[in-house]
């Protein structure tokens, strides 16, 4: 069907609002972008003027019925949840534009909230898998690195652990930004895509001899190869026709990588090589924390190593990153006390519970 051009210009007022006043990013934006086009042709392209609760109740239940393009199986809670808070945002936003507040009222965005299971189901934290830091150092050592597109490979995943830095901000890291002989890393938000283009100077994690050794190899490796302080640390390969198979790769380009897609397929490949699940590089963030606990850092050094995420709160390294497997919470909650000392220990917390029932002995 035609497309109403009221709602076109108002989703394109919508989305410069998101970007001019809210700031948000470009992939954020997109995301919003998509729930709004999708709401509209479920409605038909009805004005938004015309909105009624009915198409928020009907939405929901289309969301709820239907299927992952690709997986063929029912859309996420989160998912769900994310699209619903993306379209309650906009006609809260519309309710106060001129020409709309008279037929749209905020209170009807309401009717986007997901049900409470939903909700709760969506925000649930579960545990994923994330690699050891002996089965990065076993990808590492079974890794070649006999041609340069090799040594980058290795390297790349090297820093990632060392550095713990997201997938976004080392594609677009340049040599200025690494000072290997004092092992830190100048994450500039103008240069380098960090998370809200924060900036903020990190420090290799102290983990292994081995891991940081890659890392200054690759460097020194780079300058040797005449490479300058604006290039970038993981170049891209360069492909070049080919008279007999069309392409072939011709070493590094001096270029960067367009997006993180071809870090990500190395990581999938070097693991999958020696018969480990695929981890994508944000996981190593995980591992990192991992070492912080079993290494049982103090508070102080804990803080340290949080700021080295690039985070200003302890508490959202903790809980994003410091997830405890089930498997290691069972033994710290089961496997620190004998059974007998566990026995006590629970006959003491009955005797505490029955005292505090009965109370202090009445008076006469």
């Amino acid at each position: 069907m035609k497309r109403h051009h009221e709602n076109e210009r108002m989703k394109r007022n919508y989305l410069a609002f998101l970007k001019d006043a809210k700031g948000r990013d470009e992939a954020s934006i997109d995301a919003v972008a998509q729930s709004l086009d999708e709401f509209d042709a479920y409605s038909r392209y009805r004005d938004f003027r015309r909105f009624h609760i009915e198409q928020a109740r009907g939405y929901k239940a289309r969301l709820l019925d239907a299927k992952n393009e690709r997986t063929g199986r029912p859309l996420a809670a989160a998912t769900i949840k994310s699209r619903l808070s993306h379209l309650k945002a906009f006609f809260e936003w519309l309710a106060q534009e001129p020409g709309y507040r008279r037929s749209v009222k905020a209170a009807d965005a309401a009717y986007f909230n997901p049900a409470e299971k939903l909700a709760r189901v969506a925000s649930a934290r579960r545990f994923k898998p994330f690699p050891t830091l002996a089965q990065v150092e076993m990808v590492l050592r079974s890794l070649p690195a006999v041609t340069e597109i090799e040594m980058r490979d290795r390297a790349l995943i090297a820093f990632t652990i060392l550095t713990g830095a997201r997938d976004g901000a080392i594609v677009t890291l340049r040599l200025k930004h690494v000072d290997v002989s004092a092992a830190l890393v100048h994450q500039d938000g103008r240069d380098v895509d960090t998370k809200l283009s924060k900036s903020f100077t990190s420090w290799f994690f102290p983990l292994d001899e081995f891991i940081e050794g890659i890392v200054v190899e690759w460097i020194a490796f780079l300058r040797k190869r005449g490479f300058g302080p604006s290039d970038p640390i993981f170049p891209k390969t360069r492909v070049i026709a080919d008279p007999e198979s069309g392409f072939r790769v011709a070493g590094l380009d001096r270029a960067p990588w367009a997006n993180a897609g071809p870090m990500r397929a190395i990581f999938k490949r070097s693991f999958e090589a020696v018969s480990l699940p695929y981890f994508h590089p944000h996981l190593f963030r995980k591992t990192i924390m991992q070492v912080a606990y079993d290494r049982k850092l103090d508070l102080e050094a804990l803080k340290a190593w949080s700021q080295n995420l690039g985070h200003e709160d302890i508490v959202t390294t903790v809980s994003s990153y410091g997830t405890i497997s089930p498997e290691r919470q069972r033994e710290l909650v089961r496997n620190r006390l004998s059974a007998a000392e566990i026995g006590g220990d629970l006959k003491r917390l009955l005797q505490l519970a029955l005292a505090k029932v009965d109370g202090p002995p009445q008076s006469a």
